[in-house]
């Protein structure tokens, strides 16, 4: 075997921070039963004390985990483990997920089939509300596109507000689900360039404009026109796996 593809057998050594640690101890006591829907968490202050962290890196970690839909924040409650009921689904979803070449190309192909059917149901049903909800969602990523900084979780909240306009809980639910993934994988394998974020922000601009106008054939057609960049490589990865 050549020296070449030897060095392709080793992977780069991730090192987890303090946050990525405090996520995974609690999506295990969820995933566990340890943690149910409805159950509170103890405050910020106690579970830094508990974990022997700073009470910056909880608040990251909650943060985090209720962008996954994972956690919400109750007025007068406190931070309470969602009821979505697909918790346990999430972390077996993640465990099956190694984020390997052929892993990462199934998981795009699930959400272009996601995405594009979320586009379509978006431009037939949204309201007021949900239009409001995707412009901030864009106003967010645009701010920090040209600020010229990493904005992977503002995009990726844009596409769960056009899930949400969608009006499936289903698909909602499963777009949810891969979110994390989804996340670790583009920072994982590097996709996100900043050559990419202005075509992308153009993109999303005018995913929006077809939905407002209700063009569901347009927009879906534009969503996956949107995710052809990310197609494209999944399929170099795929290829490259089976050599």
């Amino acid at each position: 075997m050549t020296k070449s593809k030897i060095l392709k057998n080793f992977q780069e050594i991730s090192i987890e921070s303090p946050v990525d640690k405090i996520i995974r101890q609690i999506r295990e006591l969820i995933t566990t039963g340890q943690l149910e829907p409805g159950d509170r968490l103890p405050p910020e202050r106690k579970l830094a004390e508990r974990l022997g962290v700073g009470r910056s890196h909880v608040r990251e970690a909650l943060r985090k985990l209720e962008f996954y839909g994972i956690l919400k924040t109750l007025p007068q409650s406190g931070t309470v483990v969602a009821g979505m009921g697909i918790s346990s689904l999430e972390g077996l979803i993640t465990d099956v997920l190694k984020i390997e070449d052929s892993d990462f190309a199934s998981l795009v192909e699930t959400r272009v089939l996601l995405e594009t059917n979320a586009a379509s149901l978006a431009a037939r049903r949204r309201s007021g509300e949900d239009i409001d909800n995707m412009q901030k969602a864009l106003d967010a990523y645009e701010k920090k596109v040209l600020k010229g900084e990493q904005a992977v979780e503002e995009d990726l909240m844009f596409h769960l507000k056009i899930a949400e306009a969608g009006k499936n809980v289903v698909l909602k639910s499963l777009m949810l689900v891969i979110v994390p993934d989804i996340i670790s994988s583009f920072i994982q394998l590097d996709i996100c360039k900043d050559d990419h974020a202005q075509k992308a922000l153009e993109d999303h601009k005018v995913i929006l404009q077809y939905i407002i106008d209700q063009e569901a054939e347009q927009a879906n057609a534009a969503m996956r026109l949107h995710l052809r960049d990310v197609m494209d490589y999944s399929k170099t990865l795929r290829s490259n796996s089976l050599k």
